[in-house]
């Protein structure tokens, strides 16, 4: 029996997006997204946001991330993020790349979130007009953030009023909205444009599709040169459809809803089951389809034996007091769509036996 926690880009595409892409395939379309399913995955996409929307599918979610960003801040300009976002640590420099040396800024928060105060300070040591200094254009927020929390619909709404009063745009990494949006129980309107975001990357890829991510513009001036943006960076793919036929998959009948509720669900179970055990010490709740635990040494050594895959987490992502000692180790464990009761349990005895 497989125990892979290690993350939910491990695990295959849903068999009724893999059918879709087939349909898709079969005979000649427009190319470069000119095609029907694009159209459809765009008007479904400004259905489920219940607005109209600037949408472009893209492959992955790094280009996502970094064109989304380009299209908000110029060279010398910064974008805000939490210190530890994926953004900035886990996307080798693509969206400075794509921003042409523009800077990412991080602001500490304890358990990936930034808070107010971070951010007010954050502003207050880069103030708007100093010449030697890039100028703040831009927050961006992960939903879910690296660390496996949420921010709540307040939260969102209040840091994206600093921003905007700042002067800033606000663009939401969403790599895990549809876990998010579960875990909260809202509206994509509600968790996205409502609460102040001004471009989403809205990812499909950890949660059932095989390669599709889109851009969305909510406010559609900020879209005026994506179109050229992203074909200038090399990710307008001439079979657009391909992407259509996944996205407009993966929306029907609220089945990316589905596909992320089951993932929640196994992370629900793994945290119980972790904090039933003796030694295990857990230094935020889970929020959505990640658990981050710090084990006993011995815990981890037995779960090596037995096949698990799980990735050792940084250290420093934790609070001073929160951090492992010498016989402990700090990890993260994702969920999937695809994990099943029977691994979590086995993972659970397996870490509890040792």
């Amino acid at each position: 029996m497989s125990m892979d926690f290690a993350s939910d880009n491990a695990t295959g595409a849903r068999p009724d997006i893999l059918r879709a892409i087939m349909a898709a395939n079969d005979g000649a379309a427009p190319a470069y997204g000119a095609d029907e399913w694009t159209q459809r995955a765009e008007q479904a996409l400004a259905a489920i946001f219940e607005r109209e929307v600037a949408a472009f599918l893209l492959a992955t979610g790094t280009a996502a991330n970094a064109l989304a960003l380009a299209a908000l801040v110029e060279p010398w300009g910064a974008a805000l993020c939490h210190e530890f976002a994926h953004v900035a640590v886990d996307e080798c420099g693509a969206p400075e790349f794509f921003a042409a040396g523009a800077k990412l800024a991080g602001v500490a928060g304890a358990a990936g979130k930034i808070t107010p105060q971070g951010l007010r300070d954050a502003l207050d040591v880069m103030p708007r007009g100093v010449v030697k200094q890039v100028q703040p254009m831009a927050l961006s927020l992960a939903q879910a953030t690296e660390c496996g929390t949420v921010y709540s619909l307040d939260e969102l709404a209040a840091l994206a009023k600093m921003a905007h009063d700042a002067g800033l745009g606000v663009h939401m990494d969403g790599a895990r909205f549809a876990n998010a949006l579960v875990t909260l129980g809202c509206s994509p309107a509600d968790m996205s444009w409502r609460a102040g975001v001004d471009v989403l990357s809205f990812g499909a890829t950890k949660n059932g599709a095989l390669a599709c991510e889109a851009v969305v513009f909510f406010d559609r001036r900020r879209a005026e040169n994506f179109a050229y943006r992203r074909k200038r960076g090399g990710h307008t793919l001439s079979k657009g459809r391909l992407l259509g036929a996944q996205m407009e998959a993966y929306l029907e009948g609220g089945r990316w809803l589905e596909t992320a509720a089951e993932a929640n669900a196994m992370g629900a179970r793994l945290e119980a089951g972790l904090r039933a055990l003796p030694g295990v010490r857990l230094p935020w709740s889970r929020q959505a389809n990640q658990v981050f635990a710090i084990l006993p040494r011995a815990a981890h050594e037995a779960l090596g034996r037995a096949g698990a895959r799980y990735h050792v987490w940084m250290p420093r992502a934790l609070q001073t007091g929160e951090r492992p000692a010498a016989d402990e180790i700090f990890v993260r464990l994702v969920a999937s769509f695809e994990t099943s009761a029977e691994s979590v349990d086995r993972f659970v005895a397996v870490a509890g036996g040792a």
